[in-house]
């Protein structure tokens, strides 16, 4: 148990649980991602099976989970192998506590016991609240980049 930076509010930070599944949607909701827990169940199932992935989340006294953060190590052709998150969210009412900073914590201490020595954060050009926070803990804006998609649809 770890008291979060800004308030006497106890959290611990664990790896996620199939138990946590209606949290984990809820907050995906919450991010912008609208998820059933059935879903998030299927997700997260693929990634307790992979080494390379992990979720965290972080959890008050009396067992309600009130933020997670996703991080995955990623090698590319162009740059070192880094970490990278595949999101991170705090509940709206936890916001501002220090528990994001506990989160990215937890995520950073992952990635550097797998070799990695930089985090990649990719964060949507709308959420400036976002953006002031990451800077706010030491990630610095590096490039602004478009995203695009193409669904192709099921199997042939």
């Amino acid at each position: 148990m770890i008291r979060t930076h800004d308030s006497d509010e106890v959290i611990e930070v664990r790896a996620a649980t199939l138990a946590d599944l209606h949290r984990l949607a809820v907050l995906c909701g919450q991010l912008g991602y609208p998820s059933a827990p059935r879903e998030v169940q299927e997700r997260l199932g693929q990634i307790q099976q992979d080494e390379d992935q992990a979720v965290f989340v972080a959890e008050e006294v009396g067992g309600q989970v009130v933020g997670w953060v996703h991080v995955f190590g990623r090698q590319l052709l162009v740059v070192d192998r880094h970490a990278e998150l595949g999101g991170v969210v705090v509940d709206e009412g936890h916001r501002g506590r220090g528990v994001g900073c506990l989160l990215m914590e937890r995520a950073e201490a992952w990635a550097r016991a797998r070799g990695c020595e930089t985090v990649y954060v990719r964060s949507n050009a709308v959420r400036q609240g976002a953006h002031r926070f990451y800077e706010g803990i030491g990630y610095d804006r590096i490039k602004t980049s478009r995203v695009f998609l193409k669904e192709l649809g099921g199997p042939r």
